[in-house]
């Protein structure tokens, strides 16, 4: 199966995931600490530990330096999710997103000076069209144009914790097998989940939080985490089958699925969301469309020069 079907996995499951993540912001945690949704993250990442262990009992038989370093992708990853959280606090998902546009250059410097990744004219270029056509779809023109630069500066941050999170997967689980490094970054977000509930402002939050919303928390968050997760995965499982720098790009067109599943939303639940459905911004989406397309083609395409 290509590498594309699993890297794209992530964009479309992380889209439908970015819409559950503004729900809960926007409904539960306007106003408290994002800290204490990532605790429900930890949570999840908890609760696969002992599966993926029975199926897999050499998970355990790493070196101690190997689970450190992936161990530590687990929570450098929980940092990058806070700072997107915060972003998401205070803007519009299709706003928020193109930002992560960043990871694709941070992927391709990392990739190249650390894992020796090195991509064809074809892919290079393939690779620019996929992020400038994800970027595209988060411009604003006109009146609505505006640029808030802390959420630029989080964004941006938050990209350069992704790249290093996957880079630090991708080492490691080409070299120890894939389900090994996932227990242990998983291990990493139980770490962090762990570290936010000896701070009581979140401890408090997580208590209150659950006497006030518990069964609507559970219920939502559960399925997110399981969407997310899945999304997770599968562009995980893409870094062993392709550089770095390509699988990123390919993840950074979940802004355009962001969209899509905005317009979705706009005529099916307008009560729960709305997008610009005016016909210049659909001609932008559909020009930033065919430039991913032409993007995802030549990096399939790019092996020769």
């Amino acid at each position: 199966m290509s590498w594309l079907v699993f890297a794209f996995s992530g964009p479309v499951l992380w889209a439908i995931s970015t819409h559950f993540d503004k729900y809960l912001v926007e409904r539960y945690f306007k106003t408290s600490n994002v800290a204490v949704l990532l605790i429900f993250t930890a949570l999840t990442g908890l609760i696969f530990l002992p599966v993926i262990c029975f199926f897999d009992p050499g998970v355990i038989a790493l070196g101690p330096s190997a689970i450190s370093l992936m161990t530590l992708s687990g929570i450098i990853y929980m940092g990058a999710l806070f700072l997107y959280l915060r972003a998401l606090q205070h803007e519009e998902a299709s706003i928020v997103v193109p930002f992560s546009q960043a990871a694709p250059l941070f992927g391709y410097v990392l990739g190249y000076f650390i894992l020796g990744e090195v991509l064809t004219p074809r892919q290079m270029f393939g690779g620019g069209l996929i992020v400038a056509g994800a970027l595209l779809v988060g411009l604003r023109f006109g009146k609505a144009a505006h640029f808030r630069r802390e959420t630029a500066a989080l964004m941006i941050a938050c990209a350069l914790l992704m790249s290093l999170s996957s880079l630090i997967f991708k080492a490691f689980a080409i070299k120890d097998d894939f389900w090994p490094t996932t227990f242990w970054m998983f291990a990493g977000q139980a770490l962090f989940g762990a570290a936010l509930l000896f701070v009581r402002a979140y401890r408090d939050g997580l208590v209150h939080m659950m006497r006030k919303n518990l069964a609507a928390l559970v219920a939502i968050n559960g399925a997110n985490e399981l969407i997310n997760l899945g999304g997770s995965l599968g562009a995980r499982y893409a870094l062993i089958l392709a550089p770095l720098s390509l699988v990123q790009a390919v993840s950074g067109t979940t802004t355009i699925f962001v969209f899509l599943f905005g317009v979705l939303i706009s005529l099916l639940l307008p009560s729960l969301g709305r997008e610009d459905l005016s016909a210049r911004n659909l001609a932008q989406k559909g020009v930033s469309a065919a430039l991913v397309a032409l993007g995802v083609y030549l990096v399939n395409t790019g092996t020769g020069p």
